[in-house]
């Protein structure tokens, strides 16, 4: 493991340090890694063919050895040529190859990117280093403000803490309508891989498990790329580019995992005509949540990132109240601000499952008087370690409550009863009981600009939909 750990550290920052000599000559973190990854792939298809005798599914005028010792012009122009071609292709090849562009059209530096991939012989690494490496350049590019990738990417530790307490099975279906990066698959992957020795087993794991859809063309080729570099899904991608919202899903599926975009529905979006759906809103999020409901099969789980506004404004009564009618939503995390790339950010994370219907629903509270940043104090796993305790998974109807009106007021962790919450004006599901510390103990640059950040973004929201009223009434 040493040597791995050693080798990944090395590959990194080797890609990384060519990402900052590129980014002085003006092409984007993005534009390199999706070079990088069209790069890697044939170069790996070239090993397999080479290396193993295993014919190729890329055409020969496309392959890897077309363009290694090409240089100049016809390097750029020939590279182009390949790119063209495999976009047209169906299957793993033409998902990878998603409306493929070059972006280096300095021969130079893409000459350097070829002879950076072509220093390491890419199928003999184990998956684990593969995928590692991958997801490590993912995870740098999301760091870096000025990527713009970062509102793909979901914190790791709140990711994992999700997993773990929903616990995928091998032979049980995973999905994430809005998968960006590949980040939730990975992660029950992971969970998932040591479970059997089974063959059959494996094999659905690796090619019949998990689904993915995101509708930005970039986020499906480094998915596909992150989930082939980890050996899923070399028979068939698991990833596709489409808008998730347009149509009721085709397939139900035992397990849902995602963090859904924020937001309005972008102007000028196929509309969406939904005879499933229970509410027809242009709010991206309560979309989403009608959208996973739909997609989930009897006894399946979910578990959603989602703001603060589905939890109480009006527009999504229905939708809570059929959750909390004909799902059973046992479970709310609210999250503290800090913990997303985007700064401001409110959040939970609704847990419920199909079949049955609510109780009661727990909350834990992570957020009063909680502070994080991304880069002085990050949300780590062992933060959300005492929400796992509490949540219980092996035997969830045995929780136990830490919070105690007269013993332990400043407990987080707290149940109401379904009756309560419907009880409750918009049948809100905002509940706070924890008393809010003083802001001047611990006050920093970090957490002043958060709240002036929240505050704006507040306002402008504020602002449109208003603008949006008023426009429906039409009124100047």
């Amino acid at each position: 493991m040493a040597s791995d750990n050693s080798t990944i550290q090395t590959i990194i920052k080797k890609v990384y340090d060519l990402a900052t000599v590129l980014s002085g000559q003006g092409i984007a973190f993005t534009d390199y890694i999706k070079q990088l990854s069209y790069l890697l792939f044939l170069k790996m298809d070239y090993e397999n063919s080479s290396l193993f005798g295993v014919e190729s599914s890329i055409p020969e005028d496309c392959q890897w050895n077309t363009i290694s010792e090409l240089a100049g012009p016809d390097l750029v122009t020939k590279y182009e040529k390949i790119l063209d071609t495999l976009s047209l292709q169906k299957g793993l090849i033409g998902t990878i190859f998603t409306r493929a562009k070059n972006e280096i059209i300095t021969s130079v530096y893409l000459q350097k990117v070829i002879k950076l991939i072509d220093e390491n012989q890419w199928l003999v690494m184990d998956e684990d280093v593969k995928g590692a490496i991958y997801e490590s350049i993912l995870e740098k590019s999301g760091g870096d403000a000025k990527s713009g990738t970062g509102q793909y990417f979901t914190p790791r530790s709140l990711i994992q803490a999700m997993v773990d307490v929903t616990r995928p099975q091998i032979g049980e279906t995973v999905a994430d309508p809005a998968c960006g990066t590949g980040g939730f698959l990975l992660c029950a992957y992971e969970a998932m891989k040591n479970q059997s020795n089974d063959r059959a087993k494996i094999a659905f794991l690796n090619n019949s498990t998990f689904f993915g859809t995101d509708n930005t063309p970039l986020v499906v080729t480094l998915a596909s790329m992150n989930m082939y570099l980890h050996g899923i899904g070399t028979e068939s991608c698991p990833i596709k580019c489409a808008d998730s919202l347009i149509k009721a899903p085709d397939s139900a599926f035992n397990v849902v995992l995602a963090n859904p975009p924020f937001g309005t529905r972008a102007a000028g979006s196929v509309p969406i005509n939904r005879d499933d759906f229970i509410k027809d809103t242009s709010n991206n999020q309560l979309n989403f949540l009608q959208h996973i409901m739909s997609m989930m099969k009897e006894g399946s789980r979910a578990a959603v990132v989602l703001p603060d506004n589905i939890l109480f404004e009006a527009e999504g009564e229905t939708v809570r109240q059929e959750l909390l009618n004909y799902y059973n939503l046992h479970t709310i995390l609210r999250l503290p601000t800090g913990i997303f790339y985007k700064p401001g950010v409110k959040a939970n994370v609704l847990f419920f499952s199909k079949g049955g219907t609510t109780k009661e629903v727990w909350f834990y509270d992570y957020r009063t008087n909680v502070h994080h940043t991304l880069v002085n104090k990050p949300m780590l796993r062992s933060h959300l370690e005492d929400f796992v305790l509490c949540y219980n998974v092996s035997d969830i109807e045995n929780r136990k409550e830490t919070y105690h009106e007269i013993s332990n007021p400043e407990g987080r962790w707290r149940k109401y009863s379904k009756s309560e919450i419907l009880n409750r004006p918009k049948t809100s599901l905002d509940i706070v009981w924890l008393k809010k510390g003083s802001s001047f103990d611990d006050t920093s640059l970090d957490k002043i600009l958060n709240t002036l950040i929240e505050c704006n973004e507040n306002i402008y929201n504020s602002v449109k939909e208003l603008s949006n009223i008023l426009s429906n009434l039409n009124i100047n």
